[in-house]
């Protein structure tokens, strides 16, 4: 491990798909109870390194890192960023493990996949793998029936920008840590520096006169990431869900009522920001933990 390796942590992966790697960083007991950590849009795994040492440490904890964000690859030129294919890497993810069945703790981005804010997750398309779905502060955002005829003009655009970024091939702009994290908190006001740096220490590679971001520029918009889908669609969807759900969201942020239409659903509002998880872990922790240690089965 290097001297900025996160409290707790046992091991770097590094786990081979089609177009490259996907990597993850893993916590606790290679005998407990696994959990996959999914990190929010242009995040990356090191945004649960203060939470996690924090949980019960005879849990298996993995946080990877999706295609395109942190030390993963980028996908190969032309194969663009949707949902499904990030929903699908947490499929070959777990396939590689040898996971039959096992927990998620999703932050924003990291929900979309796992859970469906935007669409149909992996909780939903596989509700028999996961027994208990953690939400930190998961923005609802739903299609009301009266934008629903705005939604090609919508996917058009999206398409249009990434053919833009590909065709332009501008290379990553070389900058200082210090510029890098006055960009990163400008564009991001729930950050502050501490929280900023440790996410830089992963989304960065050296060179020889500063610092690159890792990123694939591709995924700049959440547009390209995301697939947008009706309150029915949302609500049909998650009907499907076998798992037990808890959502940790601060008020106003998060939107309960949806996903109350399960009766395994659990709602508590935290204080604190977007990224409570990294700048006050210690207001999820102990909730997070008592969930995670309470025995739940699935129940079709």
């Amino acid at each position: 491990m290097g001297e900025n390796a996160a409290p707790g942590l046992i091991s770097e992966l590094k786990l081979a798909v089609p177009w490259g790697h996907i990597t993850a960083k893993a916590w606790g007991s290679l005998q407990g109870p696994p959990v996959l950590c999914l990190h929010g849009w242009l995040d990356n795994a090191n945004s649960f390194d203060r939470l996690i040492p924090l949980l019960p440490q005879d849990f298996y904890y993995v946080a990877m890192d999706f295609g395109g964000h942190g030390l993963s690859s980028h996908y190969s030129p032309g194969v663009p960023y949707y949902q499904q294919t990030f929903v699908s890497e947490i499929r070959r993810v777990v396939a590689a493990l040898k996971w039959n069945q096992f927990s998620i703790l999703g932050h924003s981005f990291g929900e979309y996949t796992d859970q469906q804010p935007h669409g149909p997750g992996f909780s939903c398309i596989f509700p028999e793998m996961v027994n208990k779905l953690i939400l930190l502060d998961s923005p609802l955002l739903l299609l009301e029936s009266n934008e629903v005829e705005n939604l090609l003009t919508y996917k058009r655009r999206a398409i249009e920008h990434m053919l833009q970024v590909e065709a332009s091939q501008e290379p990553s702009s070389v900058l200082s840590l210090k510029q890098l994290l006055q960009r990163l908190l400008k564009t991001n006001s729930h950050l502050n520096e501490e929280c900023g740096e440790l996410l830089l220490q992963r989304g960065t590679t050296k060179v020889a006169t500063g610092l690159v971001l890792n990123r694939d520029q591709r995924i700049s918009w959440p547009e390209n990431s995301v697939d947008l889908v009706s309150r029915e669609l949302y609500a049909h969807s998650i009907r499907k869900l076998q798992a037990h759900v808890l959502s940790l969201g601060s008020s106003g942020h998060t939107s309960p009522h949806t996903l109350s239409l399960l009766q395994r659903f659990q709602f508590v509002e935290i204080p604190g920001n977007h990224y409570v998880h990294m700048k006050e872990p210690q207001h999820v922790a102990n909730i997070i933990s008592s969930f995670l240690q309470r025995k739940h089965t699935l129940t079709a």
